[in-house]
């Protein structure tokens, strides 16, 4: 069994999405302060699933867990590292992008799933060029096919081998009847702005563009022959590393293993708990235990235990699982509990200390795991109850999720006793801008798109407790229920969703979660995401005689003609 296959308490085989370098079939990191190189060579036999070889660098979900990994220990462990290099251990093949044979039995819920985990990376990718001083750039020292060469249009600069053989390509729609599934298109014309012509050219032709029409059609940078190549590679990793704001003399913090253990009826975390029930999962977001550190050292000290860092991690882990291991559970509720001031103090020093390049992580690593939650096709609810803690950073999942429910007043406790405090929220700095969505606004502003009124007035309550009818009157909540009628009202919201289609509900709550402008991130989940869903189910491309079945076979698929 694969290393990124576990069998969960219930006897069922799930991916397990945690892993460490040590661990890596196919992936060899190597740190050369200012800077990183991340060589592919793929295990061949080292497949997630039985029945496929990753043949010539091609990959499944195991070889992006990988990387996945990789770009987040660089990040976090390695202050040190400046620029980050994308190779190949092998002498002809970069990547050749997902597999086909896994493609091909894989089911429609995995091809999908794992479709969006590798769009998440390599946005990963892109944050940390952006905004942690980490430059990546791809040396393509052999053929980069389909997802491969997706793979290097996620860095910041690509350079390739000139020995007139190697080629960069698309193949998707030519080959297999879908399309580059990891932002490629997008990329081409948003990101390196090839000319839609010439674009539609390159996207149709099987066998891609070798060096010197590549270069002309800016699908790379640079080229250079094979006898300069490395030591290209490195100059250009200097060159890169030159311009960053990364510390020198910090020391990373390691990432240690998550204490998980996998219930037949949920999963238990040291800060966060998930509980199933008949189509449901309850995520129990659990608040701070001790007070801040006073400053960033520390959050240094404290490490990957670090109460923000450590509840970031356990919620990824858990989004990720729901997604690809637990495909029935189709609504999410979260709770918190803990004490508000406490996390109020975890988020002050989150906002004060934002130029520390951990903190700044901390906070980048937070917009990351509440785009995964924006993106996942679950529809999602908050309840807040006496004793919840959604304050500040963490209140932005009331903010993501497609209603919100605030308790009235308070309840009695388990032991009869009245809550002291009724249920409240908090909104600080963090929740204007500090964590945009993949529309580029924060979630805020794109609740209140057609009422910058509103928005105005919600910023000068940063800092005040809002209990149930001011949060209402300030449209931050949807619905303010009393003590009588909250147990009916969420029993009746749960029964109804759950007479709904699920498919329709995908549709539904992604097209209302992301109004306002258009990024190239948008794009990439809205327009690709959705079109290749569709895709991935016609018979075109999946049917008997589609030509994902016959790749490779000798035969030609047999395409029914008409477009819908």
């Amino acid at each position: 069994m694969s290393s990124y296959v576990v069998e969960q308490a219930n006897d069922v085989v799930a991916l397990d999405f945690q892993t460490h370098p040590a661990r890596y079939k196919h992936w060899q990191l190597g740190i050369t302060p200012p800077y990183a190189t991340l060589s592919l060579s793929v295990a061949e036999d080292g497949g997630v699933f039985p029945g496929y070889r990753l043949k010539r660098n091609s990959y499944d979900i195991g070889v992006d867990i990988e990387l996945s990994d990789a770009v987040m220990r660089l990040r976090f462990e390695h202050p040190e590292v400046r620029a980050v290099v994308i190779t190949s251990a092998l002498a002809d093949s970069f990547c050749a992008g997902a597999n086909i044979q896994m493609l091909g039995q894989a089911s429609h819920e995995h091809k999908v799933n794992f479709c969006k985990f590798t769009n998440e990376t390599r946005n990963a990718i892109e944050d940390a060029s952006a905004h942690s001083g980490q430059r990546y750039m791809a040396a393509i020292n052999g053929t980069a096919a389909g997802g491969g060469f997706e793979l290097a249009l996620a860095t910041d600069y690509l350079l390739l081998v000139d020995d007139g053989n190697t080629a960069v390509s698309l193949p998707e729609v030519s080959l297999l009847a879908v399309l580059p599934g990891t932002g490629g298109l997008t990329r081409l014309v948003d990101k390196r702005k090839i000319r839609r012509d010439i674009a539609d050219v390159f996207c149709t032709l099987e066998e891609g563009m070798r060096s010197s029409r590549a270069l002309k059609n800016k699908l790379v940078d640079e080229t250079v022959p094979r006898s300069r190549f490395n030591e290209r590679v490195a100059e250009l990793a200097m060159e890169l590393a030159g311009g960053s704001d990364r510390p020198t003399d910090r020391t990373g913090i390691p990432l240690t293993p998550l204490r998980r253990n996998n219930r037949s009826d949920g999963i238990d975390y040291e800060h966060l708990r998930v509980d199933y029930q008949s189509g449901l999962a309850t995520i129990w977001l659990r608040g701070p235990q001790a007070p801040a550190p006073a400053d960033a050292a520390g959050i240094e000290k404290e490490g990957a235990s670090f109460w923000p860092l450590a509840l970031l991690r356990e919620l990824d882990d858990a989004l990720l699982h729901l997604r690809f291991n637990e495909p029935s559970l189709g609504t999410l509720v979260f709770k918190s509990v803990g004490d508000l001031d406490r996390a109020l103090g975890y988020d002050a020093l989150l906002i004060e200390h934002n130029d520390d390049w951990l903190v700044r992580e901390v906070n980048l690593y937070a917009t990351r795991v509440f785009k995964r939650l924006d993106l996942t096709a679950r529809s999602l609810f908050a309840l807040i109850e006496p004793g919840s803690c959604f304050a500040g950073w963490l209140s932005e999942i009331l903010f993501a999720v497609d209603r919100s429910y605030i308790l009235e007043g308070t309840s009695d406790t388990s032991d009869g006793e009245e809550e002291d405090e009724p249920a409240g929220i908090v909104l600080s700095e963090s929740n204007f801008g500090r964590h945009p969505m993949v529309n580029g606004l924060s979630r805020l502003r794109t609740r209140f798109l057609g009422e910058p009124d509103t928005l105005s007035r919600v910023h000068t309550l940063a800092g005040v407790t809002l209990f149930a009818q001011p949060a209402l009157k300030e449209g931050l909540v949807t619905f303010a229920l009393d003590d009588i009628d909250w147990e009916d009202e969420i029993r009746l919201l749960l029964e109804e969703r759950s007479s709904f289609s699920p498919d329709a509900l995908s549709g539904m709550e992604a097209n209302l979660r992301f109004p306002g402008p258009e990024t190239m991130e948008s794009k990439i989940f809205a327009r690709l995401s959705t079109w290749q869903n569709w895709i991935f189910q016609r018979p075109n491309a999946v049917g008997e005689k589609g030509a994902l079945p016959l790749f490779g076979s000798g035969r030609r698929p047999d395409f029914d003609k008409n477009r819908v």
